[in-house]
């Protein structure tokens, strides 16, 4: 068992405590829908809070707990609550903060989906939403409202690698009455612990970096306040979106490794960033690493390192784009991030192709950007696969 004093892998490792009767080296599977209680009196008292029992997998379950405590424990919160997807943590934060006449603030470059589920369909329950770069305070106090609820962030943003300052972003919140959500999926708890810096809401799609393995599918909120755990979790068991315990047990195993995958890919990412600055194809790079970074320093400042991801844009625009991603063989033509093997994406052509262009131009999405989750592969393999991509634009 590991305490809020121990060293991060030394958390990754040994994570919350769990206590198996039969002292299991790791956290066993309970995959089971549902639990039985010794009498009508047992019973009762699980249901009504007094005795911390388990009733039935939607509400709770000893490996799902297991991980949820983990994952709190990492990220400095009261508790977290597992659910069945990225998404699925998304939809719940937006059902358990926002009603009807409210509203939200959003980084623009955020996750397609987390925007797309809120302007299609959120929208038509009257909760409003506004999309705004930011990495500049300045127009997130302009773009407050008397019915603003929530201020959402995303650092570093997807797929701009933009970073905000979370110190700033919670000294808004708190002078305006805000809830602070911020999406840390990009850093995971190894690089960045917003709560730290005054964070209501913390999640991630444990899909990427947290599991690391590209073979379940997961999201975790972690609350800062009990309140608000409270609120997080009646939301999730209500709408049915829990984790299932064998997903929880293999994000418990991929958990133990984050620290060692991470330091691995992001030494490589370095070496990859570096190379694509120089390369003359390729007109701009985007990654924390580097000094040409906009927030170089303010990464510095509340991320340990600077991570895997990198975006770039090529100087022939959409056709580059589409000729690159055609032409890599290591790299992974593939969505999502954060695994051991390295990925690559082109945006314009897939993940945003429905937004229109006036979006992607506001958010910052070029028809040149390209999107690399640099994985653990030999780095000369990754620079190779990618320089022989990029002389066939």
């Amino acid at each position: 068992m590991a305490g809020k004093k121990s060293g991060v892998n030394t958390r990754l490792v040994h994570g919350a405590g769990f206590d198996d009767p039969y002292r299991s080296a790791n956290v066993p599977i309970y995959q089971t829908s549902t639990f039985y209680f010794d009498s009508a009196e047992h019973g009762a008292r699980c249901f009504d809070g007094t005795d911390k029992g388990y009733i039935y997998t939607r509400i709770g379950n000893p490996t799902i707990n297991a991980l949820e405590q983990t994952v709190a424990l990492l990220e400095g919160g009261f508790g977290a609550t597992g659910t069945g997807s990225g998404m699925g943590a998304v939809t719940t934060i937006y059902m358990a903060l926002l009603g009807q006449g409210m509203h939200m603030i959003s980084s623009d470059a955020v996750y397609g989906p987390s925007r797309g589920v809120m302007e299609d369909h959120f929208s038509r329950f009257g909760v409003e939403s506004t999309y705004i770069d930011t990495s500049d305070t300045e127009k997130i106090l302009k773009a407050i409202k008397p019915n603003t609820k929530v201020l959402y962030v995303e650092t570093p943003a997807n797929p701009t690698m933009n970073i905000s300052d979370l110190e700033a972003c919670s000294k808004i919140a708190k002078d305006h009455n805000l809830y602070l959500v911020v999406d840390n999926t990009f850093c995971s708890p190894y690089l960045q612990n917003p709560i730290a810096y005054g964070a209501d809401i913390v999640f991630h799609s444990m899909t990427k970096f947290i599991n690391g393995h590209a073979d379940i599918v997961g999201g975790m909120i972690v609350a800062k306040t009990e309140e608000l755990h409270k609120r997080i979790r009646t939301m999730m068991v209500n709408m049915g979106c829990n984790l299932d315990p064998h997903q929880s047990y293999m994000v418990l195993r991929g958990l133990k490794t984050l620290g060692i995958r991470i330091d691995r890919a992001q030494k490589n990412a370095m070496k990859v960033a570096e190379y694509l600055e120089k390369h003359p194809k390729v007109e701009w790079v985007k990654y924390p690493g580097l000094k040409s970074h906009p927030q170089y320093e303010l990464g510095k400042k509340q991320m340990r390192g600077p991570g895997t991801m990198i975006s770039f844009g090529l100087k022939g625009g959409f056709k580059a784009g589409q000729i690159l991603m055609d032409n890599v063989n290591l790299a992974l033509l593939a969505v999502s991030l954060g695994g051991v093997e390295s990925l690559i994406q082109h945006p314009a052509s897939m993940t945003h192709s429905k937004i229109s262009k006036e979006k992607k131009d506001l958010a910052g999405i070029t028809d040149g950007l390209v999107r690399y989750s640099v994985g653990i592969e030999d780095v000369e393999d990754i620079i190779n696969d990618l320089d022989f991509a990029l002389s066939k634009v």
